[in-house]
């Protein structure tokens, strides 16, 4: 009964529209106070000590890197450097915006803070290029993923600390399936736009080879540093992940203010104001559902779910599609960060049952939870670029179904052939 009433509380909080920290909260409490005989303070107490932990301070520091990046200029010149090498091909710009998404991922750890930092500058240049608006912006939401799974990332991260498992390895991990991801959007990008006849005229191409690759590459070195200070660092040993994002931070504030001269104190006021606001909603919800999290502890729900699922069946590619689907679904309603707090405690026991190691669990998990960006009604990529373009969320969605197709073939791919996942970490850590 208490189950049944705690997530009724929940989905009916969420359906309308109440912010998904106060609905988790909220159903934990009136839950615990009806049908337990714990008291109300334990909820205050898991909160804080939810946030407890020196490794969620890399949520923080990680956002604002993002934010010093795109407001100092380091975001415009790794556009500029993708251009060069891809300006000829068909869907020059929707190649160079998934390019500039993966560059931007190594930096940002966030899907939406990608889509803003890359849909800002070039959704605007594909428009006036003659690409169809909403396919733009439909194309820039997809690449924004990517944010969530080349490293460093927020959601890696959070499951290195509610597993335990290695968050470097995570890292290596999420550098294939990124790169995979990628990929496989530049080369939609370059079909349809080679159909649809997208960007055939650059009237901006004039301008861009006034440059050459060469003083691309002289102008855009100081942004390039960025990625390899942070991943060089943490797979070398030198620094921790926590440690790697306020180095990022400082390599932002004098790569912005000092190289590029673009950060001053009104941008860098700005940058910490988003900071704040997106930080202080993520770590909320994280307070939040972990109270939401013991509850289905005591109530021993992962043990129940694990017995009834691996009781359904014993076909183990059955049973990793249905988490699948669950995590798909799960992801239109919810974001990332919510999600995997609440459902990683339950899954882990199911996915160990059926021989996944937790590394590879944590990417396709990731990887589901992040195609939820872009999939209505919550999709955060999706009311980014709506803020940006000025077009309605169900504009860009029709535009968007192919690529989610494509996406989930990619996640079937990453999820039932380990070794894209676990390929490198195994030849780094040697197992």
């Amino acid at each position: 009964m208490v189950l049944v009433v705690l997530f009724v509380l929940l989905f009916a909080a969420i359906f309308l529209t109440i912010p998904i920290g106060i609905s988790l909260s909220g159903a934990t409490l009136i839950s615990m106070i009806s049908f337990t005989k714990m008291s109300p303070d334990v909820l205050a107490q898991l909160a804080v000590t939810g946030l407890d932990s020196f490794t969620l301070l890399a949520i923080p520091y990680f956002i604002l890197a993002g934010e010093l990046m795109s407001t100092g200029g380091i975001s415009r010149r790794i556009v500029n450097m993708a251009h060069c090498f891809v300006k000829n091909l068909a869907g020059a710009l929707a190649i160079i915006t998934t390019c500039a998404c993966m560059f931007f991922a190594a930096i940002s750890g966030s899907g939406p803070a990608t889509v803003s930092a890359i849909g800002s500058m070039m959704i605007p240049e594909m428009e006036k290029d003659h690409y169809d608006k909403a396919w733009a912006t439909a194309i820039t939401c997809c690449g924004g993923i990517i944010g969530v799974i080349i490293p460093p990332s927020i959601p890696f991260v959070l499951f290195g600390v509610i597993t335990g498992c290695s968050i470097g390895e995570l890292f290596i991990a999420g550098i294939v399936p990124g790169l995979l991801i990628g990929a496989a959007l530049c080369a939609y990008s370059w079909w349809v736009c080679k159909k649809n006849g997208y960007g055939e005229r650059l009237e901006n191409e004039e301008h861009r080879e006034q440059m050459s690759l060469w003083d691309t590459f002289k102008d855009s070195f100081a942004a390039l540093l960025t990625p390899l200070i942070i991943l060089g660092g943490i797979y070398a040993g030198i620094f921790t992940p926590t440690e790697a994002a306020i180095v990022a931070n400082v390599w932002a504030l004098i790569a912005g203010r000092f190289i590029y001269k673009e950060l001053d104190w009104h941008t860098l006021i700005t940058a910490l104001k988003n900071t704040a606001l997106t930080t202080s909603s993520c770590l909320f919800t994280i307070a939040c559902a972990t109270g939401f999290g013991y509850l289905l502890t005591t109530m021993q729900v992962p043990a129940k779910f694990a017995a009834f699922l691996l009781g359904t069946t014993s076909n183990t590619y059955l049973i990793i599609l249905m988490l699948l689907i669950f995590l798909f679904i799960i992801g239109c309603f919810m974001d990332n960060i919510t999600s995997m707090t609440i459902l990683t405690p339950i899954f882990v026991p199911i996915v160990q049952e059926c021989g996944y190691s937790l590394v590879h669990f944590g990417v396709f998990m990731t990887v589901a939870l992040a195609i939820g960006f872009i999939t209505p009604p919550y999709g955060a990529n999706l009311f980014v670029a709506s803020g940006i373009t000025g077009l309605t969320v169900p504009q860009i969605s029709k535009k968007i179904l192919p690529m989610i197709v494509l996406l989930i073939v990619l996640l079937m791919i990453i999820t039932f052939i380990p070794g894209i996942s676990m390929g490198l970490p195994g030849l780094i850590y040697n197992k």
